[in-house]
């Protein structure tokens, strides 16, 4: 009975400890609250931490911060340069409205002055739940983490009042940028809105576009550069006539160009773009032309243009020195060819042919059609039978045989009209589709090689009437004829006579 009660004592002093050892554990807690922060919109592979800068006592209700203090995250130098008094610097935050342009500037202030991070997450999957934990009340600052980040991402910086579990937007963002180009036919006089595709005839003057479309945070900056890097194929020579605007305003002087014509690249940079008050999501655009030169590349390869953009990408340290890049956009200039063949009537190569090629087009936009000589070529083969005409785009044309070889006949122009599909909207445009169709009544047949861009035909020419030559056997025979016509005349003559 004594060993019964005495286990029974003993069980209720070992409740007794456990429950005064829950008691003095669980004590601190109440006075010393902590919170978690979810991010919504968290980018994978981000590291995102949370700086206290201002800590305090948190009433009861969580609705005053009393006995405000600097934070573990702010070094005493940041402490210094943010007013040295705690209490006075977190009334002065507290009058700054959300996005404000005052606290993204002591965002900038607090980012260049931290000390340790209270907390952290990094995100491998940005559709979970991205939480920083045990928080204490407080002010913080929530950024990326220095130096994690490469390519085309931004770094993200925001203060945020924490004082209960709170979910907040991740505030990072980058710019883009796409290139485009206009088509026109210069027989209908049509030229089209901005698409990913064109032809041209090597000569032309091709219009380009680059449009960038700014970060939805670039005035949390103190400076936010921006540099267009654009890449031009060997087959086109920039014009030097560049003109930039943010939305009507022309920005061109505030950007410096560069060009390399042996490269081929194209680059306009401006240092700070909040100076001529570019603003959050605002678009600049630059417009130029490129003249399609003899190194074009014929048929579907085309003749390829990218751009990709330079950005400043950490507000952090006020946007010097980190820069992000934007991927490449890209479109395509396509130019075609006509081959001309020139046969006899057995589809032999025939000699001693020149040809031009003319082209139909609208004149100072008026109906009539007018013929424009594109290119007067003697011959691509030492036989001179094989005519070349390159770089020519969709239109009406006139092929037209300024020389006949001797003892044929001239053929009459022939008219055709060279068609083309290429895609107009697309990340990688590409040549779909490529016809000649010829006016009734021609004697060509225009074939086609889409991947050589190339349409070809034979010319044929038929041998003139052939005319007897002196003393031969055609003259005999006239001879012949008149003596038979003379004779028979002097018959009739004599038969007259002896009727009478």
């Amino acid at each position: 009975m004594k060993t019964i009660k005495r286990s029974i004592a003993l069980v209720l002093a070992m409740i007794l400890t456990l429950a005064m050892s829950v008691t003095v554990f669980a004590a601190p807690n109440a006075d010393q609250n902590t919170f978690s922060l979810t991010l919504n919109k968290a980018v994978k592979g981000h590291t995102y931490e949370a700086y206290q800068i201002l800590s305090g006592d948190l009433s009861a209700d969580k609705a005053t911060l009393s006995n405000i203090k600097w934070g573990e995250g702010i070094t005493e130098a940041g402490q210094t340069a943010l007013g040295g008094d705690a209490a006075s610097y977190a009334e002065k935050l507290g009058g700054f409205g959300n996005n404000s342009s005052e606290l993204k500037e002591q965002a900038q202030i607090i980012g260049a002055n931290l000390a340790s991070a209270s907390g952290s997450v990094t995100v491998t999957d940005p559709d979970a739940k991205n939480v920083i934990s045990n928080l204490k009340p407080g002010y913080y600052l929530i950024k990326d983490q220095d130096n994690s980040l490469q390519g085309q991402e931004s770094y993200t910086e925001f203060i945020l009042h924490i004082t209960d579990d709170v979910v907040a937007n991740v505030k990072a963002d980058v710019p883009s940028v796409e290139k485009k180009v206009k088509d026109t036919n210069d027989t209908t006089g049509v030229t089209t809105d901005w698409q990913d595709s064109a032809d041209y005839d090597i000569g032309d003057d091709v219009p380009f576009q680059l449009t960038a479309t700014l970060a939805n945070n670039i005035e949390s900056y103190k400076a936010y550069s921006l540099e267009f890097d654009d890449t031009l194929s060997k087959g086109l020579d920039y014009n030097n006539d560049a003109v930039i605007k943010l939305g009507e305003k022309d920005v061109t002087d505030y950007f410096t160009p560069s060009y390399d014509a042996t490269a081929k690249t194209l680059t306009f940079t401006c240092d700070n773009i909040l100076a001529f008050g570019a603003k959050n999501s605002d678009q600049i655009v630059v417009e130029y032309t490129a003249k399609l030169n003899e190194n074009a590349v014929i048929g579907a390869a085309g003749n390829p243009n990218k751009v990709s953009l330079k950005f400043s990408n950490n507000p952090n340290n006020g946007g010097e020195g980190d820069r992000g890049t934007t991927p490449e956009d890209k479109v395509i200039v396509f130019t075609y060819k006509l081959t001309v063949n020139k046969v006899d009537k057995d589809n032999k190569p025939l000699t001693g042919a020149e040809f031009s090629l003319f082209k139909k087009v609208k004149v100072d936009g008026q109906e009539e059609l007018k013929l424009v000589e594109v290119k007067k070529i003697l011959s691509t083969n030492t036989e001179g039978t094989v005519f070349g005409f390159t770089g020519l785009d969709d239109g009406t044309y006139v092929l037209r045989e300024t020389k006949t070889p001797d003892g044929y006949n001239s053929i009459e122009d022939q008219t055709f009209t060279i068609s083309a599909k290429h895609d107009e909207s697309s990340d990688n445009p590409t040549l779909t589709d490529l016809t000649g169709d010829v006016a009734s009544g021609s004697i060509i047949d225009l074939g086609v090689k889409l991947d050589k861009g190339e349409l070809s035909t034979n010319v044929v020419n038929n041998k003139g009437s052939v005319l007897p030559s002196t003393g031969g056997a055609g003259r005999v025979a006239i001879y012949v004829i008149g003596a038979i016509l003379v004779i028979g005349g002097g018959i009739v003559l004599v038969t007259k006579k002896r009727v009478r």
